[in-house]
């Protein structure tokens, strides 16, 4: 062997050697990230850590919570890139709190496979924390780095730490009234312990408790266990939980706000603060209160203390959100207006005025007068003769009806005012004829959505004009070439007469309906679904629905297995792209009626299992003419 050879073994030699120690190290260095011990619990076999971390299941999770004094618990996802950037943190905290006096337990669920657990501890997302001292629940509120997590756990295991009271105040019947009518405002939440969403609601309202606890002065969140204080519910009309109640010294009014987070009920509840009425000093300022846009409401008394400002007061504080509302002591106010004392008066925004109605409408207040008399007054007058179908008003209108929308482009802007309001006024002039009828401008570019509804998505014409009728069916007017009020006092007196034809939104029907689930559409609605001959099984989806395209395959299987069934067909229509009657309509996706031969008008909502036996068993026990049954009448 010559020296080159020798001298090239041994750096072949080397080379080996030194990648057997790197994977050596590598591993070691790997074992020690990801290190998992096993420890023997002396009872149910093994408890496995994962670097100082217990792992918790279903079912080891309640008796670790039962043996341990303090234990943290992580619920995690392993996608979860949030939860990724914890795991050294909490690996480390979980060393350091291992050794501590007293020690603290750190474990982790992956609430993607223990989903029971998850549930059961409301878990909304990930990485969700909470802590468990003697086996009672607390949300964990710390940092999410080691020695945040052990400073915040540390003194959560001190023997003499005692949790914070309760923000939310729990009040029952005997001190009920008492408590409301000495709080100036505060939040009353009527619940039930059995109710999933007052649950879920639970931490979330604590919170905004604790928040609304530092205003000044604080704002008291209470809680009612309706199911328990029933009279209580009884007096506050109590019909589904959770059911919240704003109060203002015992007067209850409705919570109008959302409540899904901490910030919802903090920011809803702030802006209750104060009267709903703003207090109006001089005459100027009254005149500088009203709004451009929307009505303005307003009521001018003679003295604060008069008996007779409290309904007005009531409904304000209600819907003070709905209205811009003002109250004005001042006589000058009184006869520039040339209203008496104690009038509530509803203000047309001046944008809207025609010579066809009132600038404004009284309404005197009398001893007898209701909260409910001025309510329902400012909300009959909250709407123009002609107005604007746009912004806060939008809610205003889903209850008018027949409702006659006209489309064109509708701009209040300096340079657009002119032509928006000659259009507007040309409509006021044939809506004065019609008071049994709403009528408002829409701008068609922001509404393009009601022209589809409405037949006229297709309409190229610069004005358009649709009607929803009193029935909710849908009409539209041939639209104009050139604009002719007697064209629209024709369309809306055929309408009152019953001579039009209302237009259904409606896809094109198969050519070859011979797939085993029937295509249903809006045309052949009335010919397939109301069939009196025939029981129908009618899935009313959505194409993009998951739920929709999990249920595709079942719902296909159950009309092949039952295509000998002759008497009953098992159908499906896009309720995205069709118009369904009212009986029929779908309040999410998918939704599955019963149409029974002999009762077309009144359908069964499906609510069973979704799977070939639970659709079988509830076709057998509800069908008229199929199964070998004879159809009964009714």
């Amino acid at each position: 062997m010559t020296m080159k050879t020798m001298h090239f073994k041994v750096i072949r030699f080397l080379l080996v050697l030194f990648v057997i120690v790197c994977a050596v190290a590598g591993d070691e260095d790997s074992a020690e990230q990801t290190q998992t011990e096993t420890v023997d619990d002396g009872e149910d076999g093994k408890l496995r850590y994962e670097d100082s971390v217990l792992v918790l299941n279903e079912d080891n999770f309640d008796e670790v919570i039962q043996d341990n004094p303090v234990v943290l618990v992580e619920f995690y996802a392993p996608w979860c890139g949030h939860c990724k950037q914890l795991t050294p943190e909490y690996a480390a905290a979980a060393k350091e709190l291992a050794k501590a006096d007293p020690p603290v337990l750190l474990g982790k669920v992956d609430a993607t496979v223990h989903s029971k657990l998850a549930e059961r501890f409301e878990v909304q997302g990930y990485p969700t924390l909470k802590f468990f001292r003697d086996g009672k629940e607390y949300s964990y509120e710390g940092p999410r780095v080691k020695d945040g997590i052990v400073s915040y756990m540390t003194e959560r295991a001190a023997r003499d730490w005692v949790p914070e009271p309760d923000a939310v105040v729990t009040l029952t019947t005997a001190e009920f009234d008492e408590y409301i009518n000495n709080q100036d405002l505060m939040l009353v939440e009527f619940y039930a312990p059995w109710c999933g969403h007052c649950k879920r609601l639970a931490p979330t309202y604590e919170k905004a408790a604790k928040t609304l606890q530092k205003e000044v002065p604080p704002i008291v969140l209470a809680k009612v266990d309706a199911t328990k204080e029933t009279d209580l519910a009884t007096k506050y009309e109590i019909s589904g939980y959770p059911t919240l109640k704003v109060f203002r010294k015992g007067r209850a009014t409705d919570y109008k706000g959302k409540y899904d987070t901490e910030y919802d009920i903090v920011t809803h509840m702030k802006n209750q603060v104060g009267d709903g009425a703003k207090q109006l000093d001089s005459l100027k300022a009254v005149k500088e209160f009203f709004s451009v846009e929307d009505v303005t409401v307003i009521g001018f008394f003679d003295s604060k203390d008069n008996s007779l400002v409290q309904p007005y007061k009531d409904v304000s504080d209600e819907l003070r959100e709905d209205y811009t509302f003002g109250i004005t002591y001042k006589a000058d106010a009184r006869e520039h207006f040339k209203v008496k004392p104690n009038s509530v008066v509803v203000f047309n925004a001046e944008r809207f005025y025609t010579k066809y109605e009132p600038k404004w409408y009284t309404l005197e207040i009398k001893p007898e007068t209701t909260v409910k008399d001025v309510k329902e007054f400012i909300n009959q007058h909250s709407l123009p003769l002609v107005g604007h179908y746009y912004g806060a008003q939008l809610s205003r209108y889903t209850s008018k009806r027949p409702l006659c929308l006209v489309f064109y482009s509708v701009d209040f802007s300096f340079d657009h005012r002119a032509a928006t309001q000659l259009w507007r006024n040309k409509i006021a002039a044939v809506a004065k004829k019609f008071p049994d009828i709403t009528f408002a401008v829409a701008d068609d570019e922001q509404n393009a959505k009601e022209m589809e509804e409405l037949g006229l998505g297709d309409s190229g014409e610069e004005l358009n004009v649709g009607l929803y009728g009193a029935d909710n069916k849908k009409y539209f007017m041939p639209p104009f070439e050139e604009y002719d009020s007697d064209e629209l006092i024709e369309f809306l007196n055929n309408y009152k007469k019953g001579k039009l034809k209302p237009f259904k939104k409606s896809q094109r029907a198969p050519k070859k309906n011979t797939g085993p689930v029937t295509v249903v559409v809006a045309d052949n609605f009335e010919q397939i679904v109301l069939d009196p001959k025939k029981d129908v099984l009618i899935e009313m989806y959505a194409p993009w629905c998951g739920h929709c395209k999990k249920l595709e395959p079942i719902y296909a299987e159950l009309a092949t297995k039952l295509k000998h069934e002759k008497n009953l067909v098992i159908a499906k229509i896009d309720a995205t792209a069709n118009d369904l009657p009212d009986n029929y309509s779908a309040s999410g996706y998918p939704t599955i009626y019963f149409a029974p031969s002999n009762n077309k008008n009144s359908p069964i909502k499906y609510e069973g299992e979704r799977d070939l036996k639970g659709f079988e068993s509830f076709l057998k026990s509800k069908s008229t003419v199929a199964f070998g049954k004879v159809k009964e009448e009714l």
